[in-house]
């Protein structure tokens, strides 16, 4: 079969380059251990004009040792609510090579509790974590007074 294509339609073809730098040395990446390490690491990157303003979605990559790759901002959103696509996390987390990732949202109500939608996502990304062989060790709802842990609450 002849290929249709000339040279130019091939030109105009997109190059995609998966690169993640990394200039802290893993002995000195942020360990986390426990629900709170990562509250604290999330707290620390998290705008505090906004933290009770209007709701953000993040999501922090650890590489097999526990050790923060990073920490991506995924969405920001209204008083009420942000919109998370699925396949911006998975490709952050691809492309950070991490092994899990910890979720993080705030509610700038202040309220700890987690809502129906909430639930729901962090089935979802759960799901499809497990198809990526890259684990959801929780999912936090982070307020500037406190957080609230899917995985303490055996909602994991």
């Amino acid at each position: 079969m002849e290929s249709t294509m000339n040279l130019a339609e091939l030109s105009r073809v997109a190059e995609v380059e998966l690169i993640y730098r990394n200039h802290v040395k893993p002995s000195q990446r942020p360990h986390v251990s426990k629900s709170r390490d990562a509250y604290n690491c999330f707290l620390a990157t998290w705008n505090e004009l906004k933290i009770e303003f209007v709701e953000q979605f993040k999501v922090m990559l650890l590489n097999r040792a526990g050790r923060v790759l990073g920490i991506v901002e995924v969405s920001t959103g209204g008083v009420s609510g942000t919109y998370v696509d699925v396949k911006v996390i998975f490709s952050a987390a691809l492309k950070g090579n991490a092994s899990s990732i910890i979720l993080a949202h705030n509610h700038p109500s202040g309220n700890l509790k987690p809502s129906h939608a909430d639930l729901e996502l962090t089935k979802k990304i759960s799901r499809a974590g497990q198809l990526l062989d890259i684990s959801v060790n929780d999912h936090l709802i982070v307020t500037s007074e406190g957080f609230y842990s899917f995985a303490e609450e055996g909602l994991m």
